[in-house]
């Protein structure tokens, strides 16, 4: 069967080890999470984990079931390609240097990116978007010399009126 990349929102009373148990569930039963992104929601009692894994159609219906299972666990939604909108975002470090500057800033404003950190020697960058995005903002720093870059990972919210503790 055939794996396909999805989009976990699991809320989860907002509780100290709440994270843990979530995250042992999954090792326990050998499955990778290839994102993991964790805060506090509307109702402050709870916090909404957002993951992201590649899984097949079996694999993902046993997650749900065990996820729905965990004593703290409020409510679990695949967020759906269609009806999801999906955003990382990223932190970038690259070097600053007269050379390569104008390239950088050219690169920045056809990504829509920020510069949130200016000095002689280092640029500090920020971008959100999809996966895609992310990645192709990486590859097009990479020769100007990446020092250091930090992703969030995937987070994720259906589009419409609903929230998904109100479904």
């Amino acid at each position: 069967m055939a794996k396909k990349r999805i989009v976990i929102a699991v809320y989860v009373e907002n509780k100290y080890g709440v994270l843990t148990r979530v995250t042992s569930m999954f090792t326990r039963r050998g499955f990778n999470i290839d994102t993991l992104a964790v805060g506090e929601t509307e109702i402050p009692e709870y916090s909404r984990i957002t993951i992201s894994m590649s899984v097949d159609e079996i694999e993902q219906k046993q997650i749900i079931d065990q996820l729905n299972k965990l004593y703290n666990v409020r409510k679990v939604e695949v967020i759906d390609d269609e009806m999801g909108i999906r955003r990382e975002l990223l932190l970038l470090k690259v070097k600053n240097n007269p050379e390569t500057r104008s390239d950088v800033k050219d690169c920045v404003e056809a990504f829509r990116a920020k510069i949130v950190d200016y000095n002689a020697e280092s640029l500090c960058l920020e971008l959100t978007g999809d996966t895609n995005k992310i990645n192709a903002m990486i590859d097009n720093m990479k020769p100007f010399g990446i020092i250091e870059l930090c992703r969030t990972g995937v987070v994720a919210i259906e589009r419409g009126p609903e929230g998904i503790l109100s479904k």
